[in-house]
């Protein structure tokens, strides 16, 4: 079994908007956190601004860490394919604020385009079920909405 570790960061405006990067890989493009793989000897909460700054072009500060969600996902479900046997993610989600920076673009990476919706738009895209995890982390929606 492989295991991933992840950090996220859950980013929203004075507006009440979230900030959300577009996922390309595998056979599902869609809507997700910003945030991705904790390097070797990194710190979780510098990979989330790392992260953060890669598929958005903000800085942020991290704020409270919102919680830790452990899933094994079947062979059969992984993404990108082939795989080699099912995947334990584990996903470190932070609130954080924007610091700095201007909304721009990943290039070359795992997202292709970052946003910031409103929080009533979020259940109209097309988004993985981190997105409903981490906006139950914080609050900002109940544990039960669909997405």
């Amino acid at each position: 079994m492989d295991l991933r570790v992840a950090a996220y960061a859950v980013v929203v405006d004075d507006d009440g908007r979230v900030l959300l990067a577009h996922w390309n890989e595998g056979r599902r493009a869609a809507w997700t956190m910003p945030g991705g793989g904790i390097e070797a000897g990194e710190d979780p909460a510098h990979t989330a601004r790392r992260e953060v700054f890669e598929e958005t072009g903000y800085h942020v500060e991290i704020q409270d860490l919102l919680g830790i969600h452990s899933r094994v996902i079947p062979e059969a479900h992984r993404i990108p394919e082939p795989a080699g046997g099912p995947l334990h993610t584990i996903r470190i989600v932070y609130r954080a604020r924007v610091t700095g920076g201007r909304l721009r673009h990943e290039v070359d990476g795992s997202t292709d385009r970052a946003e910031w919706f409103p929080l009533e738009a979020v259940d109209g895209l097309r988004h993985v079920k981190l997105v409903d995890i981490a906006l139950a982390m914080a609050g900002l929606r109940n544990p039960e909405t669909p997405g």
